[in-house]
């Protein structure tokens, strides 16, 4: 890969300058990306393999099984093919009842009533009731268990569970995410917490359509048809293998050849090559998902704004939507995507070399510095930060790429307790906020109070004004007062620029045409309750 990734980068050096200079009217060739196998057939050939068993390539690792510590989109979507909570979501991120039957809340915004589905047993055999609702709380709300979803129920004042299919959360102070991050909850089977402990993230136990047969990390996770599953002919397959395949040539290679049934993220610069093949279809969708690149801002150079600005206007994003998605995408203009709650957009940051230039010498550092950028080592990603590279080398600043296994790049970065010890200089990533909310968008990644390893700002921003405002959102039941509150948000932020703001991603995904109701959600998360071979 070090060799392929120097040949890309004087290939991708000599097609961007061609971009630029042609203002950017051209679109890129990419053929030539890290080593791809998929060649210029025109027909595909399915290998023989059970209809029953469907096997879905994704880009990278999974970090975790267990559902109240994942973060990432891919470990989420493994994780709900296993468990359910009481509420979830369909695939227009709206918040509907699962494991509850319905829902009510009191004109105050505190007490949340579930009334919970009859029948329902954990794939161990023992019952879903109030009781385990009320054990998985505790368990999330625990500090010692130092989980991921914990801030999201830091309001719950008390779980009460007056019969066995009711239970009555009552909360602090207004929360107006609340649904939503009750969708971002499911429940465990209270007997698998108490007899597997800690290990819970390598033997998950939920209600789910499908229930947990093995996981290789970095080779497969295969779960298996829950043959007790409550929803009346579901699931219609027999098991489900993911395989993380990070090259992208290898996953068109798997669709075209019929060893993956599904394959997600479809690389965009391949989108054309495979479009009309017998067997293939390609669904694109809006998402929520966007990419970036955080500047750790408790580090020199990144501790100046002015050095932030000009790294935001010294990369041409235009370009990089060319380029890096081959098309299929749009410039960010904000925190957040035009698809998520309480967008607004921002103007600035246009590609301007002689302004970024201006910025950094304002800053003290007129011939650039160094430093280094860390990414996943996945194909589209390499390409992201390599065109990062070049962008940022046309103003002095030297940035070494530095790529990682997903599950590696994780633990670098929540290995650090305090700002003080964060090596993470520049990291360029995406996020989409599972939750389907604002808040879900925001409070993780520009709260204070959301540092690695207790959240994802791995910015380390520290906004008192922001702070507050996140707050006063949380606490709003007013949806107006809210929608401005997130404005006044987004535009610090976008001033602030304790990220250079990419792009906005199109979701894009490949399956054989015999599969059905496999699909990807806005936020990236790929849902298989409906999936069926045809």
């Amino acid at each position: 890969m070090k060799v392929k990734g120097k040949v890309w980068s004087m290939f991708m050096l000599l097609l961007i300058t061609v971009v630029v200079t042609a203002g950017c009217g051209n679109k890129a060739n990419n053929e030539g990306q890290g080593g791809n196998t998929a060649g210029g057939t025109e027909t595909s050939t399915p290998t023989t393999k059970n209809d029953k068993d469907i096997v879905i390539a994704i880009n990278s690792n999974f970090i975790t099984l267990d559902p109240h510590n994942a973060s990432d989109t891919h470990s989420i979507s493994a994780a709900r093919t296993m468990y359910e909570g009481l509420m979830g979501f369909d695939e227009n991120m709206n918040v509907v009842p699962v494991l509850a039957a319905s829902h009510s809340i009191s004109e105050d915004g505190l007490v949340y009533t579930f009334n919970l589905q009859e029948n329902v047993k954990f794939q161990d055999g023992t019952d879903f009731n109030a009781e385990a609702v009320k054990v998985n709380i505790a368990r999330i709300q625990d500090e010692k268990n130092n989980l991921r979803l914990r801030k999201s129920f830091a309001k719950v004042a008390k779980v009460e569970t007056p019969d066995a299919k009711t239970v009555v959360i009552t909360l602090s102070e207004p929360y107006n995410a609340f649904l939503n991050k009750v969708a971002m909850a499911p429940i465990i089977s209270p007997k698998a917490l108490e007899e597997n402990g800690a290990d819970i993230s390598k033997k998950p136990v939920g209600t789910g359509p499908f229930k947990f047969k093995e996981w290789v990390q970095g080779d497969r996770l295969v779960v298996e048809k829950n043959t007790d599953y409550w929803q009346k002919d579901l699931p219609k397959v027999d098991s489900i293998t993911f395989r993380p395949v990070p090259e992208n040539g290898s996953r068109i290679a798997m669709l075209k050849t019929g060893e993956a049934d599904f394959i997600y993220p479809m690389p965009t610069e391949q989108v054309s090559e495979v479009e009309g093949l017998e067997g293939i279809t390609i669904d694109t969708i809006d998402s929520t998902i966007v990419r970036y690149v955080t500047l750790n801002t408790m580090k020199k150079p990144f501790d100046d704004v002015k050095v932030r600005q000009a790294i935001n206007y010294a990369i041409n994003k235009d370009a990089y939507i060319k380029v890096v998605k081959s098309g299929l995408g749009a410039k960010l203009d904000s925190t957040m995507s035009s698809k998520t709650q309480y967008y607004s957009p921002q103007t600035g940051y246009d590609y301007d070399i002689e302004k970024a230039k201006q910025l950094l010498a304002e800053a003290g550092y007129p011939d650039g510095f160094e430093t280094e950028i860390w990414g996943e080592n996945e194909s589209e990603t390499m390409k992201g930060m390599q065109f990062i590279q070049q962008q940022l080398a046309l103003v002095g600043i030297k940035v070494e790429v530095k790529s990682m296994e997903g599950g590696t790049l994780s633990d670098q970065i929540n290995a650090a307790k305090t700002p003080e010890e964060a090596k993470i200089q520049m990291w360029y990533v995406s996020w989409s906020p599972s939750s389907g909310d604002a808040d879900g968008a925001t409070r993780g990644l520009f709260s204070s109070e959301m540092f690695p390893p207790a959240g994802s700002n791995t910015a380390y921003y520290k906004n008192e004004n922001v702070d507050k405002w996140i707050a006063e959102a949380n606490k709003s039941v007013d949806p107006e007062a809210a929608k401005s509150i997130y404005a006044n948000i987004q535009k610090t932020v976008w001033e602030d620029a304790p990220w250079a703001f990419m792009g906005v991603d199109q979701i894009i995904s490949g399956k054989r045409s015999n599969l059905e109701g496999v699909k990807v959600f806005p936020d990236g998360s790929i849902n298989v309750l409906n999936a069926e071979v045809k």
